[in-house]
């Protein structure tokens, strides 16, 4: 008996002491959190307005730099998530609230990212007095407005396409709506949800290089990050600061790729409705050594039993006066009638303010020539963007279904495509502004495609999706029935991507008009290209 015991103790100590993998992992994890921390502490340094933060362009600055602007995105995305789990259910099971949602959601993803920081910034500069947090907040948070809206459209899109048998499913396992949303709408909104996330991300570093740059009250807040080096570079007209900072992304966009995003993919792959042995199987060394750790696998059981009882709450019942509630079923329903109505009237009073203040800068300062003015080249730029989502469709629609039916091809062409999407094209505007100024060619037309380069992920991530989520048997039906050519697009093909796509065009038309204020608008050290 006392071999025995001795055995089992034994055998329970191998279990959880640390193995080389432990010791690999555990040190890349606690020296990612203790870099963060330290990026974090320098966010509440104290700060008055009106005192310059000098940016250096030395390349000795660019690690404290991407730190702190990789910091600022991440935290965004996180808030970006919290939102999207919140807002997208709410959207695709409450009819009214879908009504007035998703055409907001519409309008508030155009709103140029500039227009949002203008009117956060002093409310967050006076939310934190004599600190460097203000302007901080104010730049993650044109960063959040950046994202949010695409990952909302694709978890929404991806509620309402859930395949009416896995509903019947959960219906006969009496689930919950609370349980029915974890267990079935979010697993099956992931692989989608987790693709836009990148491609969001990739957004986010769009607008970094205005994020950081800040202007208020006639002061100028320039905040330390990647953003703010190459604005400077471009405003000296430094190739070689410009050269130094497109390196530092690399590597970025490389580390988070291959310690986030990348070990994400291949843990979503359980997440796919069907078994299909053709489909690519992502893989990452990250999460292989994380496999072979054996506190990993400790850490595993106590998370699985926090989320079980977070997913699977034991019912309770209340009883205050003469009102009870019992269960979480009416507990959600009455949240999300709170819900709808908090984010309703945040909205109301967000245009509300636009517009009272628009009509009083209307008044003091703007001559209704000046509005007719506006209005023509706001036309201009709309069917500049109407222009350029169709041109994508034309070419991304093809592509993006022939990758989705070729497995093989898929599994080499995907990775060079999520690197492209991460990396920021706005890196390049002063490529593109020496070549025109070089070749004198037209900058009303040869500016125009930097609104959609950075977008136009957003249709091909979203077409990818769709047509990987053609079932099999369907495919078969057609091969067998040999439906090819246009009939086989218009049969096939196009009715069964035409939501993903709904949801990317969206996206991308949104994100082209937030782009159009960094591309219409290009200066290069003494050079400055402005755009119909």
């Amino acid at each position: 008996m006392v071999h025995l015991n001795h055995y089992k103790t034994s055998r329970a100590s191998r279990i959880i002491t640390p193995n080389i993998w432990d010791i690999i992992v555990l040190t890349i994890v606690i020296g990612t959190l203790a870099t963060l921390a330290w990026g974090a502490s320098k966010m509440i340094t104290p700060y008055n307005i009106g005192e310059q933060i000098e940016i250096s362009l030395s390349p000795r600055m660019l690690p404290e730099y991407a730190l702190r602007t990789v910091l600022r995105m991440f935290i965004a995305l996180f808030f970006s998530l919290l939102v999207t789990l919140l807002i997208a259910p709410l959207t695709a099971k409450n009819k009214h609230a879908e009504k007035i949602l998703v055409p907001c959601i519409d309008i508030l993803q155009s709103i140029p990212v500039l227009g949002m920081l203008s009117i956060t910034v002093v409310g967050f500069i006076q939310l934190f007095p004599n600190s460097l947090l203000g302007p901080e907040c104010a730049a993650i948070f044109a960063v959040f407005t950046s994202q949010v809206w695409n990952m909302i459209l694709s978890l929404y899109q991806s509620i309402k396409t859930v395949p009416q048998d896995l509903r019947e499913v959960a219906k006969t396992y009496q689930l919950s709506s609370w349980q029915t949303f974890w267990h079935l709408e979010v697993p099956f909104g992931v692989p989608g949800l987790l693709w836009n996330t990148m491609v969001s991300m990739s957004a986010g570093w769009f607008f970094v290089v205005l994020s950081e740059a800040i202007s208020v009250s006639n002061q100028d807040i320039t905040l330390p990050g990647l953003g703010s080096y190459i604005s400077k570079a471009m405003i000296e007209s430094n190739l070689t600061a410009i050269g130094y900072a497109i390196t530092t992304m690399f590597i970025v966009i490389l580390l988070y790729d291959q310690l986030l995003f990348r070990p994400l993919l291949a843990w979503v792959e359980k997440f796919h409705d069907e078994i299909d042995d053709d489909r690519v199987t992502h893989e990452s060394w990250f999460l292989d050594l994380l496999t072979k750790t054996r506190l990993l696998k400790l850490t595993q059981t106590i998370t699985k039993n926090i989320l079980d009882f977070f997913i699977n709450p034991p019912k309770l019942t209340y009883k205050i006066s003469n009102f009870k509630f019992s269960g979480h079923k009416k507990f959600l329903k009455v949240t999300t009638k709170y819900v709808t109505f908090l984010f309703a009237l945040l909205i109301f009073a967000a245009i509300s303010s636009s517009t009272w203040s628009t009509i009083q800068l209307i008044n003091n300062n703007i001559t209704f020539a000046e509005i007719i003015h506006v209005a023509n080249l706001g036309l201009i730029t709309a069917i500049k963007v109407i222009i350029l989502v169709a041109i994508a469709s034309l070419i991304w629609i093809p592509i993006g279904v022939w990758i989705g039916l070729s497995p093989r091809t898929s599994k080499f062409i995907q990775p060079l495509i999520q690197f492209l999407a991460a990396f920021p094209v706005n890196f390049f505007y002063p490529i593109a502004v020496i070549l025109i100024i070089k070749y004198q060619l037209n900058k009303d037309v040869w500016t125009s495609p930097l609104m959609i380069l950075g977008t136009q992920w957003y249709i091909l991530f979203n077409v990818i999706a769709g047509t990987a989520r053609i079932p099999k048997e369907l495919k078969f039906v057609a091969k067998n029935l040999r439906v090819s050519g246009w009939l086989w697009w218009k049969r096939l093909i196009l009715p069964a991507i035409f939501p993903y796509y709904t949801t990317g065009a969206m996206a991308a038309a949104g994100g082209s008009w937030n782009a159009s204020i960094v591309a219409e608008y290009v200066r290069w050290g003494d050079d400055t290209i402005m755009a119909a």
